[in-house]
């Protein structure tokens, strides 16, 4: 098992900051006239409820592939739960990150594949009840997103490979150089 490093926490805590910022602005948006559909509720639960969302992502070099899907099950039952709250602004640099994770720590074809799956679904299922963005306008932008992180990933991932199978270079040869 991998463990976990520095960055995975900084990465966690700025998901969840970012994700409670969200959801606090979701309290107190009442009326807001710039929303595409008005906020459902307004309960305080939906601050603890999202971390289920946001925390799972300190788990990404362990098992991408469920980290991916317990972030899907995890908004779509926040999705169920609350109806109409913006999510976007945290769940889509969420998934970004998750496809870079992907990228870098899946550790099979198939882990790659489960995880681009759930990334799209995780998309769709956020903006399918967004409050201040709609599937058709966002998704076009989210997914391009999405690749562009995962090939982002998939550079440093090949970067990281070749530099773990060059043997070093004797002693002798570094004296030289």
């Amino acid at each position: 098992m991998k463990t976990i490093r520095p960055l995975d926490y900084v990465l966690a805590a700025l998901m969840t900051a970012l994700g409670v910022l969200l959801m606090w602005a979701n309290i107190t948006a009442g009326d807001d006239p710039s929303l595409i559909h008005p906020v459902s509720t307004t309960s305080w639960l939906i601050v603890p409820a999202f971390l289920l969302v946001t925390v799972p992502i300190l788990a990404r070099r362990w098992n991408i592939a469920a980290v991916v899907g317990i972030t899907v099950a995890a908004t779509a039952l926040h999705v169920l739960a609350f109806d109409w709250l913006t999510r976007c602004g945290a769940v889509l640099p969420l998934s970004f990150a998750l496809a870079y994770a992907t990228a870098r720590f899946a550790r099979t074809r198939r882990d790659h594949l489960l995880s681009l799956a759930g990334l799209v679904v995780l998309l769709v299922v956020t903006l399918w009840h967004d409050s201040s963005a709609d599937l058709a306008g966002a998704l076009p932008i989210a997914l391009p997103g999405v690749a562009l992180f995962y090939g982002a990933g998939l550079l440093v991932q090949n970067r990281v490979s070749k530099r773990t199978k060059q043997p070093a270079p004797a002693a002798a040869e570094r004296a030289t150089v």
